[in-house]
């Protein structure tokens, strides 16, 4: 069975290698040449439905409508945490240079101009709170590149990748709007054009300004990353869940943006000496709720807690990763972690070696996503396979 997981992830990684980890993305139709010749690239409706329509389709109109292959800096770091995993796992010359590799794509992404380093996404993005252009900064890449080098400084003692990620932090502390600023809670904004309240992203800030926080001895940036995690603590529901934002039409809660969350506080927690119990409390029944909702027992991953369909290569990914990072709290997190990658390359791997979007009821959605597919199953196949070494 392990073999399987093993074929499954070298297989993928060639397939991403071949094509340069560039790729379509589900949010990147208003890439479309054609859309951007149209008057309607001016209107929030239009951009929010010609978003969603090449988001649901079945059928994949990118190339009709012009859509270019690119790299995404979000997928870029997941790969180059996938690859420093895989480093980490075999300790060979090739697993180095190719973590090396991803790491410097991601170098040459950073936006300038802004109090720190920073990243965002290759195309325009229009959601219901706010419209965010391509190449703007947002917290999300930002803390997933600040996590790559984070890991990088950790696993090859470069020091160079660690100010990098310092400079990260200034962006955070600089550039993003704070709300909800109290004296012992903090929510940052996900972009400096926007003064939004979601849950992971903030969370994602603190989890960045934690882990570089212990690397550098710099104890404000652990009390920073503290208010910003008693805010998404203390927004938790009585079941365990969190919403995806504080705003009513963000009330929802989702598989991977729960595992975000779980991801990051546990990190969190790591990084401080002494956290207060809330945290830990927190972890554990946010953790409870995620299992006993997001999963059959045979490893197939729920998109939303209350529907079976659809099950998507993200959440199986993220989930892995998660599972992996929290072993601790559970001894049988690592033994979901593998039902959950035989589900997915039973149900969701094309013979070609890539991962299909979702799983519908009636139909799957096959397009080959690079940084939401693709990139999250690298990364939790890596860090599986990691975790099964390190036994």
């Amino acid at each position: 069975m392990e073999n399987e997981i093993q074929r499954a992830y070298e297989t993928l990684a060639a397939w991403c290698r071949e094509r340069d980890y560039a790729g379509h993305d589900p949010f990147d139709a208003l890439n479309s040449r054609l859309f951007q010749s149209l008057p309607l690239k001016r209107s929030r409706t239009a951009r929010l439905m010609w978003t969603q329509l090449f988001k649901r389709s079945p059928v994949n109109f990118r190339k009709l409508a012009r859509v270019p292959f690119e790299r995404n800096a979000k997928g870029t770091a997941l790969f180059a945490l996938a690859a420093l995993s895989e480093f980490r796992r075999t300790r060979t010359k090739n697993a180095e240079e190719e973590a090396r590799k991803l790491l410097e794509k991601l170098l040459r992404t950073r936006i300038e101009g802004f109090g720190g380093a920073a990243w965002g996404y290759n195309f325009d993005w229009q959601g219901r709170a706010f419209f965010a252009p391509k190449g703007a900064p947002t917290v999300v890449p930002t803390a997933f590149a600040a996590r790559a080098l984070v890991e990088a400084t950790r696993t090859f003692g470069d020091e160079e990748y660690l100010k990098v990620a310092r400079s990260a932090c200034a962006f955070i502390l600089n550039d993003l709007n704070r709300s909800e600023e109290t004296n012992d809670e903090v929510c940052w904004s996900y972009s400096p054009l926007d003064s939004t309240c979601v849950f992971n992203a903030s969370l994602l800030a603190a989890e960045t300004l934690a882990s570089v926080g212990r690397l550098t001895g710099e104890r404000d940036l652990i009390d920073w990353s503290m208010r910003g995690a008693r805010y998404v603590v203390r927004r938790q529901r009585e079941d365990g869940s969190w919403g995806y934002g504080a705003l009513r039409f963000q009330s929802w809660s989702d598989n991977f943006h729960t595992a975000f969350i779980l991801t990051s506080l546990k990190r969190i927690i790591a990084a401080c000496d002494n956290c207060p119990v809330e945290f830990n409390v927190a972890l554990r029944k946010g953790y409870e709720f995620w299992r006993e909702n997001f999963f059959l027992s045979s490893g197939w991953p729920k998109l939303y807690p209350e529907k079976l369909y659809p099950a998507d290569a993200h959440s199986a990914g993220a989930a892995m990763s998660a599972l992996m990072e929290l072993k601790e709290l559970d001894a049988s997190a690592g033994h979901l972690a593998e039902k959950i990658a035989h589900w997915a390359i039973q149900h969701l791997r094309d013979p070609r070696g890539f991962f299909y979007y979702q799983r519908h009821r009636f139909y799957t959605l096959r397009t080959p996503y690079m940084r939401w597919s693709q990139a999250w199953m690298m990364y939790g196949l890596a860090r599986l396979l990691e975790g099964k070494r390190q036994k």
